[in-house]
């Protein structure tokens, strides 16, 4: 049994969900987005909220079902809430600048990156050190910063590099003399 799938997701105010066949479609303050439910589970729109449930007792159906009610939370908390990345910068000369539709990156190398900021994300860097990265799409959010952070990995001597929020990085101890 699904300890996540069981739980109803609750539809909060001002959220509107539809669901035809196996297509969910949310609709909030900050957008509307849709997702097609795997055949292996039904979808049913009740009083409580969405209820996720297995069309049987396969292995492939139980696993879906916990995933399948976790992508309908995202989907309503997305539209209600929106969903937030952050990103630190360390190193010396490395740092961060929105300009026009491109996120102006100086991480070391011989020439600026421009990262090109797909529709949907909105990003600012408060800080020359900081980036934050928000939209709807929780998928596509945690997308963008791991493409931001693979332009420059932290590395385990000195930590410098592009890192998510509170992440450890876990430290070297350099050669010995």
């Amino acid at each position: 049994m699904s300890r996540i799938g069981k739980k109803p997701v609750v539809i909060p105010s001002g959220v509107t969900a539809k669901i035809e066949g196996q297509l969910i479609s949310v609709k909030g303050g900050k957008g509307a987005l849709s997702f097609a439910a795997p055949d292996d589970v039904s979808v049913v729109l009740g009083d409580g909220g969405i209820e996720v449930a297995p069309r049987n007792e396969t292995k492939r159906a139980r696993a879906l079902w916990g995933m399948t009610r976790s992508m309908v939370n995202n989907l309503v908390t997305g539209v209600s809430k929106g969903f937030e990345r952050k990103l630190e910068i360390t190193g010396v000369g490395y740092k961060a600048a929105v300009s026009g539709k491109n996120l102006q990156l100086s991480l070391g190398f011989s020439h600026d990156v421009s990262f090109p900021i797909p529709e949907g994300i909105a990003i600012v860097a408060p800080k020359p050190t900081e980036v934050s990265i928000t939209g709807i799409d929780k998928r596509q959010v945690g997308q963008v910063a791991a493409e931001i952070r693979a332009l420059r990995p932290p590395e385990p001597y000195k930590g410098k590099g592009v890192k998510y929020a509170g992440e450890f990085i876990f430290r070297k101890e350099g050669k010995k003399k």
